[in-house]
């Protein structure tokens, strides 16, 4: 290890001063340039805060007077609103007597809407009455017509009709005087035939008649009179029935509908009497001709009725009677009127 000398001591110590100075000195211009720029700083804050003083120097001037002049202008609102106030309190009450007006002219209106709706119904109910009664006036007045008409054609049909009834008021008292003669002769003959005797006569068509008109069968075995007359009309009404169509003998079994009940006529509504089975187009005709053209007709036949058809017709009582022509008719009389 080598000696310290007392040089080596000095030239430490010298250079720990020359050192130290140099520091000192170096500090002490970084610390004039420190303060220097530290001074410049607050120089520039100095000169921001009075720029900034002034500001809000001129600031609080303006504001100090908009404050006045909104004091100024507030005083104005404030007599403004009380001036308003009064203003919309008289609006108010003008209001509300605008409402009790309005509530009033309502009520008017509902009261005058309901007078015109009463008197429009009360026109129309006019107007419907007036026209009901000008419609049951022209209608009185077709009846009248028609009436009229029917009455005009009654007075002129009326004179043959009565005298047809006087002919046949004759002709009924000569077939009640040959009825008489035939029944006391029937009963002369079942006394005859009572008594055991059998005996065939010429019979005199013109004392019986043509519904009574009988034949002499010798094929067959003795009839009495009556039996006979029976013979003769199932005889007859087999060879009528051969000739009708056998469609319109089976009206009433296919079904009749209302419109085959009914036809029309140029003088009015008359019914299809080919339902009733037993006639046909030829005996239809023959009732037609006799003035009988509906169900009702045949359905009120009397006695009298039924003897003038059979008389016409050559003696087809019994087959009336047979085949039920009257009940025929009254239960297509009853379907017509229910349909």
């Amino acid at each position: 290890m080598p000696e310290i000398t007392a040089a080596s001591i000095a030239l430490i110590a010298v250079s720990a001063a020359v050192g130290a100075v140099a520091g000192w000195l170096t500090r002490a211009g970084r610390c004039a340039q420190e303060k220097t720029a530290v001074s410049e700083g607050w120089q520039r804050q100095l000169g921001a805060q009075r720029n900034e003083h002034d500001r809000l120097l001129e600031q609080n001037r303006t504001l100090l007077e908009q404050a006045s002049e909104l004091r100024a202008s507030g005083k104005d609102a404030t007599n403004r609103a009380r001036e308003l106030s009064a203003a919309l309190k008289e609006v108010f009450e003008r209001r509300d007597q605008l409402q009790r007006e309005l509530k009033e002219i309502r009520s008017s209106l509902e009261r005058t809407i309901r007078q015109r709706d009463e008197l429009r119904s009360e026109v129309r109910s006019s107007e419907a009455r007036s026209e009901s009664a000008r419609t049951a006036l022209h209608e009185k007045d077709a009846r009248i017509a028609r009436l009229n008409q029917a009455l005009a054609n009654w007075h002129k049909r009326l004179p043959p009709l009565i005298e047809r009834y006087r002919e046949r008021d004759a002709e009924a008292k000569e077939l009640a005087q040959a009825l008489a003669s035939a029944r006391a002769r029937i009963g002369e003959l079942e006394r005859e035939d009572d008594a055991g005797e059998t005996r065939v006569e010429p019979v005199d068509r013109k004392k019986l008649g043509d519904e009574l008109d009988a034949s002499n069968d010798p094929t067959n075995v003795s009839y009495t009179g009556l039996e006979r007359v029976l013979a003769e009309e199932d005889a007859a009404g087999s060879i009528e029935d051969a000739a009708d169509d056998p469609e319109d003998r089976d009206g009433e079994a296919r079904g009749a509908t209302a419109a085959e009940m009914q036809e029309r006529e140029p003088g009015g509504l008359r019914d299809n009497l080919r339902l009733i089975k037993g006639i046909g187009p030829t005996i239809e005709k023959t009732l037609n001709e006799l003035g009988i053209f509906r169900f009702n007709q045949i359905a009120e036949m009397s006695e009298y009725d039924i003897y003038r058809v059979a008389r016409r017709l050559k003696g087809f009582s019994t087959r009336i009677y047979r085949e039920d022509w009257i009940g025929q008719a009254r239960n297509l009389q009853l379907k017509q009127s229910g349909a």
